[in-house]
């Protein structure tokens, strides 16, 4: 099982996170302050870390830094009520992972820290396949039923993130933030442009559609249609 430490000086949130992350099979540990949480980061084998911004003690910016100083590699997902993009890229620049702005969606919480705990481990495939639709993660050339398709860039980068969370539900903002890098704005209309034309490749005639809408939250990449609330 995972082991998280969650450093946030806020008791409602912190066992608002421990108690998400738990019914997701991690094992949470809760600290509530910054001197003390960069300690026990450095001291114990801790896959995850998530950290408030605005800490007692020492501010959850120096915190990330000071790890990255002292060579602690664990991913960490920054949890602050400073939503302005430039707290985001201070940190992002910091050392931080991932950054989430509250309030937040518990379950968006913990599918950002699985996100993370994924890219942390060994990444010896060189293919990935869902159904009969594999990625060549060398050549970077998609294929469906064995036959390639053509896709630009950001197709690519977009169906690769799709894919290594296939059966997870991603929302826009995790889609916007992984693949083009920075801050989701609601007012743009780019994932589902994306999308359509991903669709447009991979979900041919003929062939079971892999891309499903998630009705008001986002999208998912599964060879089953899962739920009543995931639609083609």
């Amino acid at each position: 099982m995972a082991r998280v430490l969650v450093i946030e000086d806020d008791e409602t949130t912190a066992r608002e996170i421990v108690a998400e992350l738990s019914v997701h099979g991690m094992v949470a540990e809760w600290v509530a302050n910054g001197r003390e949480g960069l300690e026990r980061a450095r001291q114990d084998g801790f896959d995850l870390i998530t950290l408030d911004r605005m800490l007692p003690g020492m501010d959850g910016i120096d915190v990330v830094a000071e790890l990255r100083r002292a060579q602690v590699d664990t991913p960490v997902l920054m949890i602050s009520a400073l939503s302005d993009v430039d707290e985001r890229v201070r940190g992002l620049r910091a050392g931080g992972d991932d950054y989430l702005t509250k309030p937040f969606a518990p379950d968006e919480m913990a599918a950002r820290a699985e996100v993370l705990l994924r890219r942390r481990q060994p990444q010896t495939v060189q293919r990935l396949r869902v159904a009969n639709l594999e990625l060549d993660l060398v050549s970077h050339v998609a294929y469906r039923d064995g036959q390639p398709l053509t896709l630009l860039p950001t197709e690519y980068r977009l169906l690769e993130f799709l894919m290594r969370n296939s059966g997870q539900v991603l929302t826009r903002s995790m889609i916007f933030e992984t693949v083009w890098g920075f801050h989701f704005d609601p007012g743009t209309n780019v994932i589902d442009v994306h999308i359509a034309r991903l669709r447009r490749k991979i979900d041919t005639a003929g062939q079971p559609p892999l891309i499903h809408t998630v009705r008001g939250t986002g999208y998912m990449l599964t060879a089953a249609q899962e739920t009543a609330s995931v639609t083609p």
